[in-house]
């Protein structure tokens, strides 16, 4: 989507922190992270949000749950780390792309905000 700002960053029009690349997947780290580390995993095939899961993209899904323990694992969280998915506005989700948050680096809230 030409509007989309993380269809953007994987486009490389718009500069991020990688820290990790394949063919479906792109992680960087968040511009104003909520924990010592935040990295964003994001599919490259723009998906609004998890209510856009298909069986036909559920794949990439998938895969990037295969990616993020090895992502975690590079980030030294070895003690754990969340990850977190907004879906929709009242989610608190800001970018219309589905993308799943890693967070960690330090003791996490147990509370729901």
């Amino acid at each position: 989507m030409a509007d989309c700002l993380f269809c953007k960053i994987i486009a490389g029009d718009i500069p991020s922190s990688k820290v990790y690349e394949d063919d479906l997947v792109l992680a960087f780290r968040d511009i104003a992270p909520q924990a010592p580390t935040h990295v964003l995993v994001v599919p490259k095939a723009h998906i609004a949000d998890c209510s856009a899961v298909t069986p036909e993209n559920s794949a990439i899904i998938a895969h990037i749950f295969e990616v993020i323990p090895g992502i975690a694992r590079a980030e030294g969280l070895e003690n754990g780390y969340r990850v977190v998915s907004n879906c929709g506005p009242d989610a608190g989700q800001t970018v219309q792309h589905l993308h799943f948050h890693i967070l960690g680096g330090r003791p996490l809230a147990l509370e729901m905000a």
